[in-house]
């Protein structure tokens, strides 16, 4: 059957989450007077939340777990003294200005006016609810979508088969009629595979460990080849 629906994850997709989370912590550590150096920070935090990000895809770890525990972790690695408090606080701080910055990928919107003519165009993503939309309106992105699907709205995350069964409950379509496009090969592609979801992962970091049975491209403007 034709394609009629793209899924989109938002983060590390769409909207370049790297530079805008290292802006956000730039701000938020001027906002508390905090003489840290941001890149060693950045280096250690990095693989923390990867790996928080991983276990809370398991279900392994709570939102607040996941939001205390890869601040507390990269002070303790970079010996910076603070307390459980500041360390809260600046968890909430990051989240409220993480939308601050909106810096997307080269060819977002190129390739979802061009995506929009022929497709109905939906987000899923495992970011937290109170901050997607706000991304997304603030990058000037939101109209593209009829329908956004958040792991905390079914309640687990991706890749659990829930997510998009949910998802193609809530558009009306069958798995062969849609396709999912994502940076994560666990949560976004294989998730949407085994629902019977085409999937293209997009790989903007060219990392060469990509199955061949994957259909991967490094630039939006490649998915043209397939839509």
């Amino acid at each position: 059957m034709k394609i009629q629906h793209v899924f989109f994850d938002l983060d590390h997709t769409l909207w370049d989450f790297e530079k805008n989370s290292d802006l956000t912590f730039k701000k938020v550590f001027k906002i508390n007077n905090l003489q840290i150096d941001l890149n060693l920070f950045l280096e250690i935090y990095k693989p923390l939340n990867f790996n928080y990000w991983k276990l809370y895809r398991e279900e392994k770890v709570t939102k607040s777990a996941l939001r205390y525990g890869r601040l507390k972790e990269t002070f303790d690695a970079i010996n910076f003294k603070v307390s459980d408090e500041l360390i809260n606080l600046i968890a909430d701080q990051y989240i409220t200005h993480l939308a601050d910055f909106n810096f997307l990928f080269d060819g977002t919107f190129e390739i979802l006016d061009y995506l929009k003519e022929n497709y109905k165009l939906h987000i899923i993503t495992n970011g937290f609810e109170e901050i997607q939309t706000k991304k997304m309106i603030n990058s000037n992105i939101y109209h593209y979508f009829e329908k956004v699907i958040t792991s905390e709205s079914v309640g687990v995350k991706k890749p659990n088969p829930k997510v998009f069964n949910y998802a193609l409950q809530m558009v009306k379509a069958n798995p062969n009629e849609c396709m999912m496009i994502g940076d994560n090969l666990e949560a976004d592609i294989q998730g949407a595979i085994n629902c019977g979801i085409k999937a293209i992962h997009y790989n903007s970091e060219k990392n060469s460990k990509i199955p061949n049975k994957i259909t991967s491209i490094h630039h939006l403007l490649e998915i043209k080849e397939y839509l």
